[in-house]
Protein backbone atom coordinates (compact mmCIF):
# COMPACT_ATOMS: atom_id res chain seq x y z
CA UNK A 1 0.00 0.00 0.00
CA UNK A 2 1.63 3.25 -1.31
CA UNK A 3 -0.15 5.59 1.27
CA UNK A 4 2.37 7.65 3.27
CA UNK A 5 0.55 8.16 6.37
CA UNK A 6 -0.78 4.04 6.40
CA UNK A 7 3.27 3.36 5.86
CA UNK A 8 3.94 5.81 8.53
CA UNK A 9 1.51 3.96 10.92
CA UNK A 10 2.90 0.73 10.35
CA UNK A 11 6.77 2.19 11.25
CA UNK A 12 6.04 4.45 14.51
CA UNK A 13 4.62 2.54 16.72
CA UNK A 14 6.80 -1.07 16.01
CA UNK A 15 10.00 1.38 16.21
CA UNK A 16 9.32 3.01 19.41
CA UNK A 17 8.35 -0.34 20.97
CA UNK A 18 11.63 -2.04 19.78
CA UNK A 19 13.01 0.49 21.57
CA UNK A 20 11.26 0.37 24.98
CA UNK A 21 11.64 -3.20 25.07
CA UNK A 22 15.72 -2.45 24.61
CA UNK A 23 15.62 -0.14 27.17
CA UNK A 24 13.85 -1.54 29.70
CA UNK A 25 15.99 -4.85 29.33
CA UNK A 26 18.56 -2.80 30.11
CA UNK A 27 17.15 -1.45 33.40
CA UNK A 28 15.42 -5.23 34.31
CA UNK A 29 19.07 -6.61 34.06
CA UNK A 30 20.69 -3.89 36.47
CA UNK A 31 18.26 -4.42 38.66
CA UNK A 32 18.93 -8.04 38.98
CA UNK A 33 22.77 -7.38 39.18
CA UNK A 34 22.27 -5.01 42.11
CA UNK A 35 21.54 -1.41 40.41
CA UNK A 36 18.13 -0.08 41.29
CA UNK A 37 18.35 3.25 39.92
CA UNK A 38 16.14 2.17 36.04
CA UNK A 39 13.84 1.21 38.77
CA UNK A 40 13.89 4.26 41.45
CA UNK A 41 13.71 6.83 38.26
CA UNK A 42 10.34 4.94 36.45
CA UNK A 43 12.39 3.85 33.60
CA UNK A 44 11.24 0.48 33.90
CA UNK A 45 7.95 1.37 32.71
CA UNK A 46 6.47 -0.34 29.11
CA UNK A 47 5.05 3.70 28.65
CA UNK A 48 6.98 5.12 25.77
CA UNK A 49 6.50 8.84 27.30
CA UNK A 50 9.22 7.43 30.04
CA UNK A 51 11.88 6.66 27.04
CA UNK A 52 11.47 8.20 24.13
CA UNK A 53 13.79 11.11 22.81
CA UNK A 54 12.35 13.38 20.19
CA UNK A 55 14.97 13.29 18.13
CA UNK A 56 16.47 9.86 18.79
CA UNK A 57 12.95 7.83 18.31
CA UNK A 58 10.66 10.01 16.13
CA UNK A 59 12.68 12.11 13.98
CA UNK A 60 15.53 10.59 12.86
CA UNK A 61 13.49 7.16 11.71
CA UNK A 62 11.44 8.90 10.04
CA UNK A 63 13.89 10.45 8.08
CA UNK A 64 15.58 7.32 7.20
CA UNK A 65 12.09 5.76 6.77
CA UNK A 66 11.50 8.80 4.04
CA UNK A 67 15.00 8.25 2.62
CA UNK A 68 14.46 4.41 2.30
CA UNK A 69 17.25 3.38 4.00
CA UNK A 70 17.13 1.44 7.09
CA UNK A 71 15.72 2.98 9.85
CA UNK A 72 16.74 2.71 13.16
CA UNK A 73 16.73 4.91 16.52
CA UNK A 74 17.64 5.11 19.91
CA UNK A 75 16.07 6.49 23.48
CA UNK A 76 16.64 8.21 26.10
CA UNK A 77 19.66 5.52 27.86
CA UNK A 78 18.63 4.11 30.66
CA UNK A 79 20.51 4.78 34.07
CA UNK A 80 23.22 2.11 34.84
CA UNK A 81 24.85 2.62 38.39
CA UNK A 82 28.35 0.89 37.73
CA UNK A 83 29.33 1.13 41.10
CA UNK A 84 26.29 -0.16 42.58
CA UNK A 85 26.31 -3.45 40.65
CA UNK A 86 27.83 -6.47 42.23
CA UNK A 87 30.30 -7.49 39.56
CA UNK A 88 30.73 -4.06 37.76
CA UNK A 89 32.86 -5.30 34.72
CA UNK A 90 31.50 -8.31 34.40
CA UNK A 91 27.92 -7.20 35.29
CA UNK A 92 27.79 -4.08 33.03
CA UNK A 93 28.60 -6.43 30.18
CA UNK A 94 25.87 -8.34 31.14
CA UNK A 95 23.30 -5.10 31.85
CA UNK A 96 24.33 -3.92 27.58
CA UNK A 97 24.29 -7.72 26.34
CA UNK A 98 20.56 -7.70 27.79
CA UNK A 99 19.07 -4.96 25.60
CA UNK A 100 20.26 -6.71 21.97
CA UNK A 101 18.91 -10.07 23.49
CA UNK A 102 15.78 -8.73 24.53
CA UNK A 103 14.96 -7.83 20.80
CA UNK A 104 15.78 -10.83 19.58
CA UNK A 105 13.83 -12.85 21.59
CA UNK A 106 10.80 -10.54 21.04
CA UNK A 107 11.53 -10.97 17.02
CA UNK A 108 10.99 -14.85 18.13
CA UNK A 109 7.97 -14.04 20.53
CA UNK A 110 6.45 -12.03 16.84
CA UNK A 111 7.52 -14.81 14.54
CA UNK A 112 5.81 -17.39 16.61
CA UNK A 113 2.60 -14.98 16.67
CA UNK A 114 2.66 -14.17 13.00
CA UNK A 115 3.02 -18.23 12.16
CA UNK A 116 -0.34 -18.25 14.48
CA UNK A 117 -2.19 -16.18 13.17
CA UNK A 118 -1.40 -16.92 8.90
CA UNK A 119 -2.66 -20.50 10.39
CA UNK A 120 -5.77 -19.32 11.55
CA UNK A 121 -6.53 -16.55 8.79
CA UNK A 122 -4.64 -18.63 6.17
CA UNK A 123 -7.56 -21.44 6.37
CA UNK A 124 -10.58 -18.83 6.70
CA UNK A 125 -9.81 -16.84 3.85
CA UNK A 126 -8.03 -13.70 3.69
CA UNK A 127 -7.85 -11.19 6.28
CA UNK A 128 -9.30 -7.92 6.26
CA UNK A 129 -7.69 -4.74 6.16
CA UNK A 130 -7.51 -4.77 10.20
CA UNK A 131 -5.34 -7.67 10.43
CA UNK A 132 -3.60 -6.82 7.23
CA UNK A 133 -2.63 -4.15 9.23
CA UNK A 134 -1.23 -5.68 12.56
CA UNK A 135 0.38 -7.90 10.44
CA UNK A 136 1.96 -5.14 9.01
CA UNK A 137 3.42 -3.76 12.05
CA UNK A 138 3.91 -7.10 13.61
CA UNK A 139 6.16 -7.59 10.43
CA UNK A 140 7.98 -4.42 10.70
CA UNK A 141 8.26 -5.18 14.74
CA UNK A 142 10.53 -7.99 13.92
CA UNK A 143 12.84 -6.01 11.38
CA UNK A 144 12.97 -3.44 13.71
CA UNK A 145 14.00 -5.65 16.34
CA UNK A 146 16.64 -7.29 14.61
CA UNK A 147 17.63 -4.11 13.00
CA UNK A 148 18.33 -2.72 16.95
CA UNK A 149 19.99 -6.18 18.10
CA UNK A 150 22.45 -5.97 15.71
CA UNK A 151 23.07 -2.29 15.29
CA UNK A 152 23.54 -1.89 19.13
CA UNK A 153 26.30 -5.65 19.13
CA UNK A 154 28.90 -3.15 17.11
CA UNK A 155 31.88 -3.11 19.57
CA UNK A 156 31.77 0.65 19.30
CA UNK A 157 31.29 3.36 22.19
CA UNK A 158 28.30 3.88 23.01
CA UNK A 159 26.49 1.04 21.66
CA UNK A 160 26.09 -2.26 23.39
CA UNK A 161 29.01 -4.23 22.04
CA UNK A 162 31.16 -1.79 23.30
CA UNK A 163 29.70 -2.65 26.98
CA UNK A 164 30.03 -6.24 25.63
CA UNK A 165 33.48 -6.09 24.77
CA UNK A 166 34.88 -4.27 27.66
CA UNK A 167 33.42 -6.98 29.90
CA UNK A 168 35.54 -9.57 28.32
CA UNK A 169 38.81 -7.93 27.51
CA UNK A 170 41.60 -6.93 30.14
CA UNK A 171 41.84 -3.78 31.93
CA UNK A 172 44.04 -2.16 30.08
CA UNK A 173 41.98 -2.84 27.28
CA UNK A 174 38.99 -1.75 29.07
CA UNK A 175 40.25 1.68 30.23
CA UNK A 176 41.03 2.24 26.32
CA UNK A 177 37.70 1.94 25.58
CA UNK A 178 36.61 4.51 28.30
CA UNK A 179 38.93 7.18 26.92
CA UNK A 180 37.52 6.66 23.16
CA UNK A 181 33.64 6.60 24.76
CA UNK A 182 33.06 10.18 24.63
CA UNK A 183 34.25 10.12 20.69
CA UNK A 184 32.01 7.37 20.00
CA UNK A 185 29.44 9.17 18.49
CA UNK A 186 31.45 11.29 16.15
CA UNK A 187 33.13 8.11 15.52
CA UNK A 188 30.01 6.47 14.42
CA UNK A 189 29.32 9.57 12.26
CA UNK A 190 31.99 9.41 10.48
CA UNK A 191 31.21 5.99 9.71
CA UNK A 192 27.86 5.73 8.85
CA UNK A 193 27.35 9.62 7.08
CA UNK A 194 31.30 10.40 6.41
CA UNK A 195 33.13 7.68 4.69
CA UNK A 196 29.95 5.88 2.51
CA UNK A 197 29.79 9.45 0.65
CA UNK A 198 33.37 9.73 0.36
CA UNK A 199 34.17 5.80 -0.23
CA UNK A 200 30.30 4.00 -1.26
CA UNK A 201 32.23 0.59 -1.25
CA UNK A 202 32.82 1.04 2.32
CA UNK A 203 29.39 1.47 3.25
CA UNK A 204 28.76 0.20 6.78
CA UNK A 205 25.19 -0.51 7.18
CA UNK A 206 25.08 -2.12 3.73
CA UNK A 207 27.92 -4.16 3.96
CA UNK A 208 28.10 -5.16 7.66
CA UNK A 209 24.77 -4.92 9.43
CA UNK A 210 22.41 -5.80 6.53
CA UNK A 211 23.97 -9.36 5.34
CA UNK A 212 23.87 -10.32 8.79
CA UNK A 213 19.97 -8.73 9.37
CA UNK A 214 18.86 -10.30 6.16
CA UNK A 215 20.12 -13.71 7.25
CA UNK A 216 18.42 -13.62 10.57
CA UNK A 217 15.42 -12.70 8.65
CA UNK A 218 15.40 -15.52 6.13
CA UNK A 219 15.16 -17.64 9.32
CA UNK A 220 12.69 -15.91 11.24
CA UNK A 221 10.64 -16.20 7.79
CA UNK A 222 11.79 -20.26 7.85
CA UNK A 223 9.94 -20.43 11.83
CA UNK A 224 6.76 -18.57 10.25
CA UNK A 225 6.32 -20.86 7.47
CA UNK A 226 7.09 -23.70 9.83
CA UNK A 227 4.52 -22.58 12.32
CA UNK A 228 2.03 -21.31 9.67
CA UNK A 229 2.09 -24.95 7.42
CA UNK A 230 0.83 -24.90 4.53
CA UNK A 231 -1.35 -21.24 4.84
CA UNK A 232 1.93 -19.39 5.38
CA UNK A 233 3.12 -19.84 1.82
CA UNK A 234 -0.84 -18.74 1.05
CA UNK A 235 -2.27 -16.37 3.24
CA UNK A 236 -5.04 -15.28 1.36
CA UNK A 237 -6.36 -19.46 1.05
Amino acid sequence: MNNPVYEAATIIVPLIFAIVFHEVAHGMAARALGDRTAADRGRLSLNPLRHVDPFGTIVMPGLLALLHMPVFGYAKPVPVNYAALRHPKRDMALVGAAGPLCNFVMAALTALAIGLIVRFYGMAGRPGPVMMFVLANLGNFIVFNCSLGLFNLLPIPPFDGSRVLRGIVPWPVARLLDRFEPFGLIAILILLVVIPQLFPGLHLVEHVLIPPRDWLLDRIGEVISWIGGPAAGNPGG
